[in-house]
Parts: C-alpha cells; sequence; structure tokens
C-alpha cells in the first residue's frame, strides 16, 4: 500500500475510523508507517498517539479493540479509510463513537449477534450464554432440539403469545449455535440468495 507519509511534517496520516457493518464513523486517529505496519500484522487498528508520543493500540488498556476489516487510501493516497469491527465502546467517554452516537446496527439480529459474541467472551460467570458456551456444543445443539420441539407443541394449539415466545427461544438459541460453529446469521443469508438467484 503506497500512502504519502512525507505529506505532512510529522509523517502522520489522518486514519477515519468506520464499521464496517454499520458504516457508521467511530473515530478519528493518526498513523504513521509504523502503526500501519503494525495494524497489518496484528489486524487490530494501531495509532500514533500524539499524546503519548508512542504507537497505541486502540483497546490496549480497555480491552474495547478494533478489529481490522479494511484499509483504503483516499485519492491522494494521504488518508485512510479503516473498515473496523468494534469490540466495544469507542470512544474514552464509553460512548460507542467519539461523537456521541449509539452505533448500534438497524437489524436487531446483527446487535443480538453481537451480544452473544461479547457474553461468550466475558469472564461473567453468571451469563447464560457463557454457561452455555462453556457446556460445549453437544449442550448447545440439544437446546436447539428442545426449542424446537416446543415450538411445533405451541404451533399446534392457538396461542399466539406462547407461540411467538417459543419461535424466540428457538431463534436465540439458533444464533448461539451458529455463533459456535464459526458462523453468523449472514452465512446462512448468503446460500438463501444464492439458492434464491440460481
Amino acid at each position: 500500500m503506497n500512502i504519502d507519509f512525507a505529506k505532512y511534517p510529522d509523517g502522520l496520516v489522518p486514519a477515519i475510523i468506520q464499521d464496517n457493518q454499520t458504516q457508521r464513523v467511530l473515530m478519528l486517529g493518526f498513523m504513521n508507517e509504523a502503526a500501519l505496519a503494525k495494524t497489518m500484522e496484528t489486524g487490530k487498528v494501531t495509532f500514533f498517539s500524539r499524546a503519548k508520543n508512542r504507537l497505541w493500540t486502540k483497546g490496549e488498556e480497555s480491552g474495547n479493540f478494533l478489529e481490522l476489516r479494511s484499509i483504503t487510501p483516499d485519492c491522494d493516497r494521504d488518508t485512510l479509510l479503516v473498515k473496523v469491527h468494534p469490540l466495544g465502546p469507542v470512544c474514552h467517554t464509553g460512548s460507542d463513537t467519539c461523537w456521541n452516537e449509539r452505533n448500534h446496527p438497524e437489524d436487531f439480529l446483527q446487535y443480538l449477534e453481537d451480544v452473544i459474541r461479547l457474553r461468550k467472551e466475558s469472564s461473567d460467570e453468571k451469563s447464560y450464554v457463557r454457561q452455555l458456551f462453556k457446556k460445549g456444543i453437544n449442550k448447545i445443539a440439544q437446546k436447539v432440539g428442545e426449542e424446537a420441539v416446543e415450538l411445533v407443541i405451541e404451533a399446534k394449539d392457538n396461542d399466539p403469545d406462547k407461540f411467538l415466545n417459543e419461535a424466540a427461544d428457538l431463534l436465540f438459541h439458533y444464533l448461539v449455535l451458529l455463533n459456535s460453529k464459526g458462523y453468523n446469521l449472514q452465512s446462512v443469508k448468503d446460500i438463501l440468495k444464492q439458492r434464491h438467484s440460481s
């Protein structure tokens, strides 16, 4: 990637950080050649901090890393668009963005998948999701089967509330199962799109 780091006196170029999923701009940082190289090497966004006067990986203290998805230079090759998957709030104030905006996907199911991933990685032993993952794939698959049977039973009756609640339980546990296998709902959508177009 040929970036014009010499254009500015301090050798830094602006790096616009954008959520790859929601497309919302999260923050602005600065990178020098070393920060860009480390970002590419580790897959976690690293800046040159002017305040600290050193390389700084976002999340090195908070754990709210920015997982790299892509880096694209602008037309003058002196500004970077860095698309990421944020692991938590981006701003030091605790806000999702440095402009105090919420950064949740418009699609609630995508948001729910993020919550499942965060609970899986959390250390909260009281978390139902974390407990499920600790029990392993067999227990998760068994839970999906149980919820599917309960949905079928409720489908034969005329109680919309119970039917919809069982449908929600099945969908939630299905998302957990997908995550446990390393997939997400988009993986399934892609297959359905392929089938529809063929």
